[in-house]
């Protein structure tokens, strides 16, 4: 055998550069086909590495020039058939280095080389001594739960859902050899399957039309808030259980998780397996881990628990499929819900986007008949809609940026028994701290320009101030470092300073603030949520509590502060705040009591505003679509964003400037036999919205094209280049296909 013509691996390594590496096997090995997919050790540079194998063939170097890798770490691959196809699949379409994106496929533990997790379920019982002293115990949580462990073992998954906390109630038990853990398999933890409402006609036509699909079915679930999709999803769930295959859930946030296992567990009769931040690593490995081996019959995730193995794959599912939170917004970029549609493709199995505000791409998909498009118009059972009222605070005192027809309204709520939702979009106490005698503003000093401040916001009743944007901190000042005045004044309204008002104004109920603030700890929404019950009382909250939470008691929901998203420059700002407004304003009356939604704003006879109360979400797609149309946005045109920053503002332009031309020098080598590479458009570069974030200036260039494939063939060809330009040295860059965000 010629010496170049040896096999050898070629690895895909976790670092930001596009090619892969070229090592000889293990010790003792041969490189072939079958070790595709395998992770390996290898030396990179001074340290070693955690690497996959994701191909074998000749070497591009002389052998003898070749490093060895050092030991492989599964005896056979983790990453195969169509999980792999896709996930290589996607490095293609987004361009991204294809050891970020196979890496990106892996949870954190197993790409750090650890092995394969155990997929047996830890669960709890009562020891022998612990049944004998279980008469005699005092009351408390360690009795609580020793008499929930007396009616047999229990599994872990379901002492959170039987007794939230339960951990140090469990340890206490344990020390005094009273209970024990013990591992079962995932067979035996079957909870008995439930019974649910009986669909109602739309309902049961989307069930039917989902399990009457074959093979692969795009499909768009429409229904307006408090429609049942839930329900649709639970059946169809069902359906492809009996069928014996698997189930995909995901949802865009952890919040939604508990409440939405809660009814899967009571329902489905299978362990329901759960992948999303908030897990351990361990366990989101056991997940993968039980996914892979076919154990987790259904897996419930936020947007990485899209890279589950499905090797009997029935159903995929997308709750909120219009929600931000699919997209993938730093590192390698992707977006889960499309990248779930690829894999249903591939599965050849149906998939079902829910959303009561589909995504203006997923309607256009439906109504140009690429989605089965199925509609939900009523809220299911007896819940009516909710009734939408415009407050005109124009010349209107305010107390905390709330007008006085507001508090009245919260009052009677209260009063009558229900719940309440104060919805303001913005956390912190205030979003500025200014100088009533000079003007002066805190702003951050990492994310201000001298052309464009950005303002610190308010924080812990004015002690502290933080950006929102690259998180640095600092104590307020206690005079103006400008004048050296002692009238520094919050200005503008926050969740924090919603809640001390609300608190104040309504002190016989309880008052409890929902954003990022307070839900940081793990089980801290379900906590809060626990806490006001059913009781009459207050949600104050930003666009969290938006997102799917079904609240029975809540009859009235108070939008605050709506009026900047009016006006923002983004071309998806009015879809966004469409569909924020048409979300938050759906958790109100959604059981037996009616509700009402209350929208204060200085700007009543806004046109957006006009149109979603008056015709509602779908009127506002028909105009948005057209201008859509009309501009050439997404979905009538294909984008990708070439974004760079430095510490200087001079070497992301130069970067940038270097890229277009290197686009140019494409497009003029291929127009005359190639007319559809005119069709790529390049503007920029220009400065980003945010021109200065965390100490780095921004600088961004978009390409647009009315097709997908001239877009990427551009791209082909000027990602390669981009790693060989000199001006690529000295900035940091990344390339974002079908951005959701331009800034």
């Amino acid at each position: 055998m010629p010496v170049h013509a040896q096999t050898v691996l070629h690895v895909a390594l976790a670092v930001p550069l596009p090619s892969l590496f070229d090592y000889l096997p293990p010790a003792g090995s041969q490189a072939g086909a079958a070790d595709i997919g395998r992770r390996v050790r290898v030396p990179f540079g001074q340290r070693e590495a955690v690497g996959i194998v994701a191909g074998c063939g000749p070497a591009g170097v002389d052998p003898a020039g070749l490093r060895q890798a050092l030991a492989w770490i599964d005896p056979a691959p983790l990453l195969e058939g169509e999980l792999l196809d896709s996930v290589r699949w996607l490095a293609r379409y987004t361009h991204a280095p294809p050891g970020e994106v196979l890496a990106t496929a892996l949870p954190a533990s197993l790409r750090r080389g650890e092995p394969v997790p155990d997929t047996s379920e830890p669960a709890w019982r009562l020891t022998e001594a612990g049944a004998t002293a279980l008469p005699a115990m005092r009351a408390g949580r360690p009795r609580d739960l020793a008499g929930i462990l007396h009616g047999g073992v229990r599994h872990e998954a379901m002492l959170d859902d039987l007794m939230p906390g339960w951990r140090p109630a469990a340890r206490a038990l344990a020390g005094r050899g009273l209970a024990e853990q013990v591992a079962l398999p995932p067979s035996q933890l079957a909870p008995a399957p439930g019974t649910g409402p009986q669909p109602n006609p739309e309902q049961a036509e989307a069930i039917e039309a989902i399990r009457a699909a074959d093979g692969f079915a795009p499909m768009l679930l429409d229904g307006v808030t408090g429609s049942g999709k839930t329900e649709v999803y639970l059946h169809a769930i069902a359906q492809c259980l009996a069928r014996g295959r698997q189930a995909l859930v995901l949802v865009p946030e952890i919040g939604l998780t508990p409440q939405l296992l809660g009814r899967f567990r009571a329902r489905l009769g299978v362990p329901v397996h759960v992948s999303h931040s908030g897990l351990a690593d361990a366990d989101r490995a056991r997940t993968w881990a039980a996914a892979l081996r076919g154990e987790a019959r259904v897996v419930v995730g936020t947007r990485s628990a899209v890279f589950t193995p499905l090797p009997e794959a029935g159903l995929i599912v997308i709750d909120e499929e219009h929600d931000g939170s699919y997209k993938q917004q730093d590192g390698f970029r992707y977006h889960a819900r499309d990248f779930a549609l690829v894999r249903a493709r591939a599965l050849d199995v149906p998939i079902v986007l829910g959303s009561a505000t589909p995504s203006l791409e997923s309607l256009h998909n439906a109504r140009s008949g690429r989605y089965t498009h199925l509609r939900l118009a009523r809220r299911a059972g007896t819940a009516r809609p909710p009734r939408v009222r415009v407050l005109d605070v124009r010349k209107r005192p305010l107390e905390a940026g709330l007008s006085r027809e507001m508090l009245e309204a919260v009052e009677y709520a209260l009063a009558a028994g229900g719940q309440v939702l104060v919805f303001r979009n913005r956390r912190g106490y205030a979003p500025v701290l200014l100088c009533h005698d000079c003007g002066w503003s805190a702003a951050c000093p990492r994310c201000s320009s001298p052309e464009q401040p950005r303002p610190m916001t308010v924080h812990a009743q004015g002690r502290r101030l933080q950006c929102h944007h690259c998180g640095h901190r600092r104590g307020a000042p206690t005079a103006c470092p400008d004048c050296a005045s002692l009238g520094l004044q919050p200005q503008g309204i926050g969740t924090e300073r919603l809640e001390e008002l609300l608190a104040a104004r309504f002190a016989d109920y309880p008052v409890l603030r929902i954003d990022r603030g307070s839900t940081r700890r793990r089980d801290a929404l379900a906590k809060l949520f626990a806490e006001l019950g059913e009781r009459a009382g207050v949600l104050v909250g930003t666009q969290m509590l938006a997102k799917g939470h079904d609240l029975a008691g809540l009859t009235l929901v108070a939008v605050v502060g709506i009026d900047e998203g009016l006006f923002s420059a983004d071309f998806r700002a009015a879809e966004k705040l469409a569909q924020l407004l048409i979300q938050v304003a759906g958790r109100a009356g959604r059981a037996e009591r009616a509700g009402e939604v209350l929208l204060q704003t200085h700007h009543p006879d806004h046109p957006l505003l006009e149109t979603l109360i008056n015709g509602g979400y779908h009127a506002f797609a028909d105009i948005e679509l057209a201008q859509r149309e009309a501009a050439g946005f997404p979905p009538f045109a294909h984008l990708a964003m070439l974004r760079a920053e430095a510490k200087h503002a001079e070497p992301p332009m130069a970067f940038l400037h270097a890229a277009r031309r290197a686009l140019g020098d494409w497009r003029r080598a291929l127009e005359p036999a190639n007319p559809a590479a005119s069709d790529v458009e390049a503007n920029g570069p220009m400065p980003a919205p945010m021109a200065r974030r965390a100490g780095h200036y921004r600088t961004q260039l978009l390409l647009s094209a009315p097709r997908r494939a001239p877009l990427h063939a551009a791209l082909n060809a000027l990602v390669p280049a981009l790693y060989a330009l000199p001006e690529a040295r000295k900035v940091r860059w990344s390339l974002d296909v079908d951005p959701i965000d331009l800034y």
